[in-house]
């Protein structure tokens, strides 16, 4: 999919020029001119490699809410990083800063937003943790949702508004490798954890009286995993918009192909995850003269979908 993607476009190359060129690159033969290499190494492949990763940690994301709150229609953004990081990016724009400023707030946005979420859950007491916690995702992430629209409302109508509308719905045009390189370090060190403990959270999936049973803390479990989780999707967000339905959707498929145990199940999603959101996004650059949205085509890809999947998957959750 890679290579059919690095090939694909308005300026079309065949494998075997792709491959030629990369080569040149390598053995530093390539000449500095070259209109091929310029549409190759400056748009297409970071675009490739910002789709396999945005999709990629949103699908581990996904798998990781889904298993740690036992709900499978539970997303990336079930505890409003999505929306903390929207509000970020739209205060960046609308006080005019550079790429690079708005990609950092939308990262501390998302983050802050689920710090205040843990905050808010851990002073109330004597009630279900995972019920309080998802109850504060919900309510954090309408007060970001509604401090968004209130700047759309006071951003200039022809110059900001535009910008605000076209990164909410998600793009990848715009990607440099300079992005691709400052986000992957929070989304490896976001999945070390993951992969490293991706064993405990079969025993977190059963619920917190039957992992402490069995010996795990769940409290200090449940934060790593949602420390982790949400560092990669605020890594991502920052540099793609808000992208829907693959964190959603695609922890299902892989639940599907290899049923629901965690150790088999994270590695097919991130692979699903990554697999998918390069499709969608060849389509978007390609589709049309003007490219649309890619958080316009994940939705309506993904919502028929899933709902095929919910006709037809009758087991692989439980």
């Amino acid at each position: 999919m890679a290579l059919a993607a690095a090939c694909i476009g308005p300026y079309p190359l065949g494998p075997g020029e792709a491959l030629r060129l990369v080569l040149e690159r390598v053995a530093g033969t390539l000449p500095a001119d070259d209109p091929a290499a310029t549409v190759l190494f400056n748009v297409r492949l970071p675009r490739i490699g910002a789709a396999l990763m945005v999709g990629g940690a949103l699908a581990a994301a996904g798998a990781t809410y889904q298993g740690l709150f036992r709900n499978p229609l539970v997303s990336p953004d079930i505890l409003g990083v999505s929306a903390g990081a929207s509000c970020g990016a739209v205060l960046g724009i609308f006080l005019s800063l550079s790429v690079v400023a708005i990609q950092g707030l939308a990262f501390v946005g998302g983050i802050l937003t689920v710090a205040l979420v843990y905050l808010v859950a851990s002073g109330v007491r004597g009630r279900e943790p995972v019920l309080v916690l998802v109850l504060a995702g919900v309510v954090m992430g309408a007060l970001a949702g509604a401090v968004v629209s209130l700047l759309k409302i006071l951003a200039d109508p022809y110059d900001q508004l535009p910008a605000i509308t076209f990164w909410l719905l998600g793009s990848l045009s715009g990607i440099k490798t300079v992005d691709v390189v400052s986000s992957l370090p929070a989304v490896v060190i976001g999945l070390v954890p993951l992969v490293l403990l991706r064993w405990r959270m079969n025993v977190l999936s059963l619920g917190d009286d039957e992992a402490r049973s069995l010996g795990v803390d769940a409290a200090r479990l449940r934060l790593v995993f949602v420390a982790a989780a949400t560092l990669m999707t605020a890594a991502v967000v920052a540099i793609s918009g808000v992208v829907g339905w693959v964190g959603l959707v695609m922890p299902h498929v892989a639940r599907m192909l290899v049923g629901p145990n965690y150790d088999r199940m994270l590695p097919v999603a991130i692979l699903l995850g990554g697999g998918y959101l390069l499709a969608v996004d060849t389509l978007a650059r390609t589709l049309a003269a003007t490219e649309v949205p890619i958080g316009i085509l994940t939705a309506f890809v993904g919502a028929p979908f899933f709902l095929w999947l919910l006709a037809r998957g009758r087991k692989g959750w439980a």
